[in-house]
């Protein structure tokens, strides 16, 4: 078992790569854990239209994901756009900090997802770039860890900050702006264009226009597979509700808001690397399914929750399955599709889940505002429960263990 969980096998690419990742979303959720709160109490929003924001944010996102997927295979070139992206996450830090109306703070959170949108597909083709097959899963499960474990760091970070301050948001957005900086110079400074070597080429874009007609070769498998992504996304509302939520029905105090993100971020982290290495070693589609399963539990948790320790067992839950499936939906991606085509296989897996997010959010503020926070948690764990079993009948189809 211990060598199983052997890190030292991993490029050092990937681990360059986990540790831009721990710093930029340290610096993420010392922003992301309170802007939420920030929009709705201080400058006036309401639920329904922070769900309709977040929505479109994501949306936004995940559509450039698939652009920067397609272009960073058409290029050949990773790095360029992955600095573009970062530059602007940046910079969104510094408006958050020195701006305190609702303009300037929506442009910011709007620049923030496009920058991610911009280098978050480069960034998985390059783990899978450099990484062999059989360590797919381990490599993604080290980024991940990596990442959320920033992202507790982030929220410690962000009470810690919140105390001192006394619940000055400004202040803790500026220093935010720190653990960015510091990631954007590990990009530029050791993360490297992965070498071109010449495998087996199955698919070649053409050098004059990108052809969508030709993006069924990306195989029957991957599109399977992405219609439990739909699916499974639209029960994903974003992780602001669960703030409001531990708030509002809970009285809990606002610098200790951050406390939700720290669980969530937590259990996310704690499942990503073990869970990795078990998808190397097993079916991914039953892995899958266990984590599909722990997103019913959560929803059933936090829509019952009579207490605040109650709630965090549901947010654990949460966490857990965010850090099952979202490796797994990667691992897989990079298995079954041309190497050729990694990036823009992960841009349409990004652009589905733009569709479904931008719903989810929109929906689940809607439902929210008008019936309560209950009965979202409530509608989210039924269309959960709709992809189980969408996947149940696709691995019934297949009827063996395929390219997982």
């Amino acid at each position: 078992m211990f060598q199983l969980l052997r890190l030292s096998s991993l490029p050092k690419q990937v681990w360059f790569i986990g540790i831009m990742m721990f710093l930029l979303n340290m610096s993420y959720l010392m922003v992301y854990s309170y802007s939420a709160v920030y929009i709705k109490s201080i400058l006036g929003a309401s639920t329904l239209l922070i769900g309709v924001i977040e929505g479109t944010a994501e949306g936004l996102s995940y559509i450039l994901k698939l652009f920067s997927g397609i272009l960073s295979d058409f290029f050949k070139k990773r790095k360029s756009l992955m600095m573009i992206g970062m530059t602007l996450n940046v910079t969104s830090r510094i408006i958050f900090g020195f701006f305190a109306s609702f303009s300037p703070v929506l442009f910011a959170r709007f620049m923030e997802r496009v920058g991610n949108g911009t280098y978050s597909t480069p960034r998985d083709t390059i783990v899978a770039d450099i990484t062999p097959k059989d360590q797919l899963g381990k490599a993604y499960g080290l980024k991940r860890s990596l990442a959320q474990a920033g992202a507790v760091f982030g929220c410690l970070a962000g009470i810690f900050a919140m105390t001192m301050t006394n619940n000055n948001y400004q202040t803790v957005f500026k220093i935010s702006a720190i653990p960015a900086i510091i990631a954007f110079l590990i990009l530029f400074l050791f993360v490297k264009e992965p070498q071109k070597t010449s495998p087996v080429v199955h698919y070649k874009m053409s050098q004059n226009k990108i052809k969508f007609s030709d993006f069924k070769i990306l195989g029957q498998s991957f599109w399977l597979l992405m219609m439990v992504v739909f699916v499974f996304m639209l029960s994903r509302f974003g992780e602001s509700f669960l703030m409001i939520h531990a708030k509002e029905t809970f009285r809990i105090q606002e610098k200790y808001i951050s406390v939700v993100m720290l669980v969530f971020n937590g259990t996310w982290c704690l499942a990503s690397y073990p869970i990795g290495v078990l998808g190397d070693r097993m079916n991914r589609y039953w892995l899958l399914a266990i984590g599909i399963v722990f997103l019913v539990i959560s929803n059933l948790l936090l829509a019952t929750s009579t207490t605040f320790p109650m709630m965090l067992g549901g947010v654990a839950c949460w966490g857990i399955q965010y850090g099952i499936t979202l490796n797994i939906f990667l691992s897989l991606i990079a298995r079954i599709v041309p190497e050729e085509l990694r990036g823009t296989a992960f841009g349409f897996y990004y652009i589905i889940c733009a569709t479904s997010v931008w719903f989810a959010d929109t929906l689940f503020g809607k439902i929210a505002h008008t019936h309560g926070m209950d009965f979202g948690f409530l509608t989210s764990g039924v269309i959960g429960a709709v992809s189980l079993l969408i996947l149940i009948v696709i691995m019934g189809y297949k009827k063996k263990n395929i390219e997982g």
